[in-house]
This record gives C-alpha cells, sequence and structure tokens, in this order.
C-alpha cells in the first residue's frame, strides 16, 4: 500500500490563492498567511503520513474488542491519540476560553482532510467529540461548559451523539428512549441507542453522551423529544470523576467499513443524564451537532476518494501491461505502464478532477462557516443551502470515485493487501450515516429551495451568473463560462419544474431530488474549477516560476468541465420526466 503524501501544494492554492483568506474581511482570518498556514499544514500532513496512514490498514484488520464490558481500540491507536491531543490538534479550532486554540475552522478543515484521508476510522473518535462540543458550547449552561468542555476540547474525555434506536432511524418521532426527571434537576435515562460511533474506547478517561430521549408528558413526535449530556462516569463538582453511571455497551457491531471505530449498541438503564438546553427542544441543539457533521462525513468522501486516488496513480504507473495502441512508449520494459491506455487515463482524471473540484468546494463551505459564525447572514443562508449538497453529492460521488481507484488495480484492486478495497468499505459509511443522502436530497428540494422564500437558492444563481458576466470575453476562460453557464440553466430548469409541479403533484419533486443534489454539486464543482481557472491563467500571464502546477490545474480543470458537468443534463432530463416512472408500480408487483 502506498505511502500517504499529504496535498499540501494543493490546499495551499485553494485557501490563499483561489479563496485568498487572509484577504477576506473574516474575523481572524488576517492572521491565516501563508506562512502560518504552511507550517500548521505541513505538521499536520506529517502525523497524516507517519502515524495515521500506517495504523489505517491495522485498524482495519484488527478492528475493535469488547472485553468484559470494555471496548479495546487497535494496536496503536491509543498512542496515536495522545500524539493527537499532546500535539493540541483536537482543539485547533475550539474556544480559548475552554483550552482551545481558536484557530479559523477552514483550517481545521484542510487539517481534518489528510487525517481522515490517513484514516478515517481513527479519526471519527476526535470528529464525534468536535460535534459534542460544538452543541454544548452552543446550548448548553454556563455550568455544563464549564464542567465538560476543557476536557472535550483536548479530547481526554471524548464525545458522541445518540440517536438511532433499533425502530426508528431518520424518523425521530418515534424514538422510545425516556427521561425521568429527579428531584435534583437530573434525569433518569433510559432506552437503547445503536450505531453509536465511539461509543466506547480505552482511549479516554471519559466518553460524554449527547442522547436525545422524551421525558414522558411532552408532546408527541420531534416536538416532545429532548437533549440530555449522559456521562460514562459521573463529573463531580470539582471536576474529578465518581461512579461509573448506569450505562453500558451491549455489543459491538460488525461492520462492512470503519472497522478501526467501535460501533455500539448503547443501554441506558436509568442513567444520570443532564437537560441540555430547553425540555422539548432537544432536536435544535442536536442539529447544531448534526449539520457540522455532515460537513466533516462531506469531506471524509473527499478525503477517501483523495487517499484511494493516491494509491491508483502510484499503480498506474509502475504496473506493466500490454503495449500503447500509438506505439511502444517503454521498449526497455516487457510492457507499458497501465497510465499509457486511454480508459486508465479517463478513471484517473475522473478521480484527480473530482477530488480538486471538491477540495474547493469544501473548503468554501468552511470558509462560509467561519464568516457565519461571525455574523454574517448571506454566508449562513448559502452554507445552509449547500450542506446537504456537500454532504451528499461529495459522498456519493466520493465513493464512486474510491470504487474508480480500486477498478484501476484490476483484480489486485480485490485482494486486501493492497489496500484499495479498505478505501471503498470505509467511504461506503459515509453516505449512509448523519442523515442519509436520499434524505439529504430531501431536506434540499423540500425545504431548503423554498427557504426564505428562495433567497438563498437566487443568490446562489446571480452570483454565478455575476461570474460568467465577469468573465465572457475571456477567451481564454471560455471552456469554463459556458459549460458553467449551460450547466447553471440546466439546474434552474429543475427549479422551475419543481416550481410549477411540486404542490400539485409533490412527488413530481421528491421522485427527482437525487438527481437535483447532484446536478447542484456538479453546478458548484464547476464553479470551483472556473474559480481555480481564472486564478491559473492569471499567475501564467504573470509568468510564474510554477508552471507545470498551473497548466496541469487547466487541464484537469478543462477535463471536468468537458467530460463531467455535461451530466446536468442528463439529470434535468430525469427530473423532468415526473414521478410516474418512478411511481408506475403497485407495491405487490415489485
Amino acid at each position: 500500500m502506498p505511502a500517504y503524501v499529504p496535498p499540501l501544494r494543493d490546499l495551499s492554492f485553494v485557501l490563499h490563492e483561489a479563496l485568498e483568506i487572509e484577504n477576506s474581511g473574516i474575523a481572524g482570518y488576517d492572521e491565516m498567511t501563508p506562512d502560518f498556514t504552511g507550517q500548521v499544514l505541513e505538521e499536520a500532513g506529517k502525523i497524516a503520513r507517519d502515524v495515521l496512514a500506517p495504523l489505517n490498514i491495522i485498524g482495519d484488520e484488527q478492528g475493535c474488542t469488547l472485553e468484559n464490558g470494555v471496548v479495546r481500540t487497535p494496536e496503536g491507536f491509543k498512542a496515536a491519540f495522545d500524539t493527537l491531543r499532546e500535539g493540541g490538534w483536537t482543539g485547533l479550532d475550539c474556544d480559548p476560553e475552554y483550552g482551545g486554540q481558536g484557530m479559523p475552522y477552514a483550517l481545521a478543515a484542510a487539517v481534518g482532510e489528510m487525517h481522515s484521508a490517513a484514516n478515517m476510522a481513527f479519526m471519527m473518535y476526535a470528529g464525534l467529540t468536535h460535534g459534542a462540543y460544538s452543541a454544548i458550547h452552543a446550548h448548553g449552561s454556563d455550568a455544563q461548559k464549564a464542567k465538560f468542555l476543557p476536557k472535550m476540547v483536548t479530547c481526554e474525555w471524548t464525545g458522541t451523539m445518540n440517536l438511532t434506536e433499533p425502530h426508528c432511524g431518520t424518523d425521530l418521532g418515534l424514538l422510545r428512549t425516556k427521561a425521568e426527571p429527579q428531584e435534583d434537576g437530573t434525569y433518569k435515562i433510559s432506552g437503547q441507542k445503536i450505531f453509536i460511533s465511539a461509543g466506547d474506547h480505552d482511549m479516554s478517561e471519559n466518553v460524554i453522551h449527547l442522547v436525545l430521549a422524551k421525558i414522558p408528558g411532552g408532546p408527541e413526535g420531534v416536538k416532545g423529544i429532548s437533549l440530555f449530556i449522559v456521562p460514562k462516569f459521573i463529573v463531580n463538582d470539582d471536576g474529578s470523576l465518581g461512579e461509573r453511571n448506569a450505562l453500558s455497551v451491549g455489543k459491538l457491531e460488525e461492520k462492512m467499513g470503519i472497522h478501526g471505530n467501535a460501533t455500539c449498541v448503547m443501554n441506558y438503564d436509568g442513567a444520570t443524564g443532564y437537560l441540555v438546553g430547553e425540555a422539548h427542544k432537544g432536536l435544535r441543539a442536536m442539529f447544531t451537532m448534526m449539520n457540522e457533521a455532515r460537513l466533516g462525513v462531506g469531506m471524509q468522501g473527499l478525503s477517501q476518494a483523495a487517499g484511494a486516488y493516491q494509491g491508483a496513480l502510484a499503480y498506474a504507473k509502475d504496473r506493466i501491461q500490454g503495449r500503447a495502441v500509438t506505439g511502444v512508449e517503454a521498449p526497455e520494459k516487457a510492457a507499458d505502464p497501465l497510465i499509457v491506455h486511454p480508459d486508465v487515463r479517463r478513471m484517473l482524471m475522473d478521480q484527480k478532477s473530482f477530488i480538486e473540484g471538491a477540495r474547493f468546494f469544501a473548503l468554501w463551505g468552511s470558509v462560509m462557516i467561519d464568516a457565519a459564525h461571525h455574523g454574517d447572514e448571506s454566508a449562513d443562508d448559502m452554507i445552509s443551502l449547500l450542506t446537504p449538497v456537500l454532504k451528499g453529492f461529495l459522498t456519493d460521488k466520493g465513493y464512486e470515485m474510491a470504487t474508480q481507484a480500486q477498478q484501476v488495480f484490476g483484480g489486485h484492486g480485490y485482494i486486501e493487501e493492497w489496500g484499495m478495497s479498505q478505501f471503498v468499505r470505509d467511504a461506503r459509511i459515509a453516505m449512509i450515516y448523519e442523515g442519509a443522502n436520499g434524505v439529504q436530497a430531501l431536506d434540499l428540494v423540500g425545504r431548503k429551495l423554498a427557504a426564505k422564500g428562495g433567497k438563498p437558492v437566487m443568490a446562489f444563481f446571480e452570483m454565478i451568473t455575476s461570474f460568467c458576466k465577469e468573465h465572457r470575453e475571456d477567451e481564454a476562460m471560455k471552456p469554463f463560462i459556458d459549460p458553467l453557464k449551460a450547466a447553471s440553466k440546466d439546474l434552474q430548469a429543475a427549479g422551475m419544474f419543481f416550481m410549477q409541479n411540486g404542490m400539485k403533484n409533490p412527488n413530481a419533486a421528491l421522485a427527482g431530488s437525487t438527481d437535483f443534489m447532484h446536478l447542484f454539486g456538479h453546478v458548484c464543482l464547476g464553479y470551483a474549477w472556473a474559480r481555480m481557472a481564472k486564478v491559473a491563467l492569471g499567475k501564467l500571464a504573470e509568468g510564474t516560476g510554477d508552471k507545470a502546477f498551473y497548466e496541469t490545474k487547466l487541464a484537469t480543470g478543462r477535463y471536468y468541465m468537458a467530460r463531467q458537468l455535461p451530466a446536468t443534463g442528463m439529470h434535468l432530463a430525469r427530473i423532468q420526466s415526473g414521478a410516474e416512472p418512478v411511481m408506475a408500480l403497485d407495491a405487490e408487483a415489485f
């Protein structure tokens, strides 16, 4: 399995040349100079390459084990977790009041891509903790924040989110876990939760579970859901750990992938819990965690594609099979390397053009999150609109690209020793958890398009239109502007179809929701490539010394615009076919 190579040059290009973060006017970004971020990313890349990547296959092979009620992580995981903690990486963008470093979320996202590409299952322990931290930070009381956050920032205590139950996943209104109020203001939590990632392990002193439950007598359905902090060990007033709470791991799930992460069935048997925020308002608090997690999961789709691509590229350059149809290219060898063959080039270009476009999209989204945190309402509206696209499109395509990378290996891609199978298996979960991608598409079409009277989506269209108008006279930009304009028109036509047909026949909109999410995702990557092309052309015109990098960037972007972006026409045709082809059969006819 090839060693992981941190994409430092490309991360710097996106952050500082394409997004120009230090000049964006966002609070704290003026300190994000290329020298500063370069040092941070270089150190993060070393950890990814030297510490996390070597453990990836170990975690996959060994998995986690449950011994006498205690979960044991794979060999080397605890030492690696200590390395993250001691370097302050777990609190990179956390509040300094609670021991964090206060860096922008965008920098943490760039670090997160590398760490997740190197070892996705391992990084879920810290990632889920960050999400739980964010929910408590946004909705917890001052006392709760003071008690729990400092050690969650350092990952001395880790965190989880507990939503799913055996009988309900997406439909949280059906959940049965109860929270009985006690005289001292605490609650007794009873019920069972399943699919709890990082639910227990041996790498931290305590696990802080965020649990959705219903207080008896509350409203029916989702309006009666509350959120509770339920620690594995009770935390005393002085911050020390007390007795074990009444919760346990029922079993570890046997999974297709992410074997190094402990996916637990959690049993709560009258465990002590502490209400977060208001009673019956738990979903609002949990969605603070869910929305952050969805962006993180979108990054996981990108990261697994990126890690798999590195392996496929190395293999395609090294493996000799057949001769180039245009003539022998390696006469000193018995055959030419795989990379001479057009169809292998196609697969590699699919991967490369997706990964680099998705990297811009994800980091652009993270910049919007930083802006929203500092009160920019338009950025908040835009990232809210784009969150289901980031999550759904990047994970669908990330899995597809990981499979493409596996295909480059032929039969060897199906053999475990080459490591490609793990990227495919690990990437698969990203399409399912934190809201399955079909649900992301429904959220996009059913809620986000109409949010604020359609103001955010209209702002998106105006952004694309203005960019195209600005560069319509630039002949060098034509291979980017013309396809982007056509794709944007497809997206607008799809939205118009929903407006004209969705009210009288909701199925007409919902049957096309996944196609719309993908159409939207392609437009976002088309915009990403057009933005990056503008920068690359400018650098070449200046006579840059990094000519090869910018020429490669332009060629990769042209590939996406010519070979991938036209998919918007296919998605539009599917959408405009309406609900009839999808709903034609009675259930008994399947």
